[in-house]
């Protein structure tokens, strides 16, 4: 979908991966062997991208299974906080990485790397301090604590050049309220993989989710 892959090719001076999906699972993994199942559990359900967050022992080791056994799936590293991280999710084989917050050495990182990547802000100062650095789709994280759809909708007349993946109090509530906003490239949830049916191994339910939000995403 034209909508993502352009957004986030602005993010960096070269062609990342596209992927159509406006929806992205922000995963946390307790088991890296529930990795490979889920994404395919994902794209059953109209989801080709995932977010493997690194808040977990495991995380690299379900971005690698990922990487080496779905290579259908777009495969994006989050919650990268620090610059030993960004070499460390490359050579597990994520394709694109996103953080809750944005730093000057972080951003030196990915852009000497290569890699595509989401920086998060909340306020307008860190939107504008990250569009100096020549990003245009950020993560509004936490969406929800920094005011949300009203948020959204301040922030587009000022600074209209930029697009948001909000993250961070999203669900079916909102889905389509927030998709529905010209500076809304895509949203990030938790809510498309609970930790119960992870648990579980409840494949079904999480495509049954991914369908549900993939068809919300394009009713909009």
């Amino acid at each position: 979908m034209t909508h993502v892959s352009s957004d986030l090719a602005m993010t960096t001076c070269f062609t990342p991966p596209t992927f159509t999906s406006r929806v992205v699972p922000v995963i946390v993994l307790t088991d890296a062997a529930q990795a490979v199942p889920l994404a395919h559990a994902l794209l059953e359900g109209g989801i080709d991208v995932m977010e493997i967050t690194l808040r977990s022992d495991v995380a690299l080791m379900a971005i690698e299974a990922v990487a080496r056994a779905v290579p259908q799936m777009h495969l994006g590293a989050g919650t990268v906080t620090r610059v030993a991280e960004v070499p460390q999710v490359m050579n597990a084989g994520a394709t694109f990485a996103l953080s809750p917050g944005c730093t000057d050495a972080l951003v030196d990182a990915v852009k000497t790397a290569n890699l595509p990547f989401i920086p998060g802000v909340m306020t307008p100062g860190e939107v504008m301090r990250a569009r100096d650095h020549g990003f245009n789709l950020m993560k509004l994280f936490p969406a929800a604590q920094a005011g949300g759809i009203g948020m959204l909708k301040a922030l587009g007349s000022p600074l209209s050049d930029v697009r948001f993946c909000p993250t961070g109090g999203v669900s079916t509530d909102n889905l389509r309220e927030l998709l529905a906003l010209h500076n809304v490239a895509m949203v990030g949830g938790s809510w498309l993989t609970p930790a119960d049916a992870l648990r579980q191994g409840d494949w079904n339910r999480i495509t049954q989710l991914a369908r549900e939000a993939t068809q919300l995403s394009q009713a909009e």
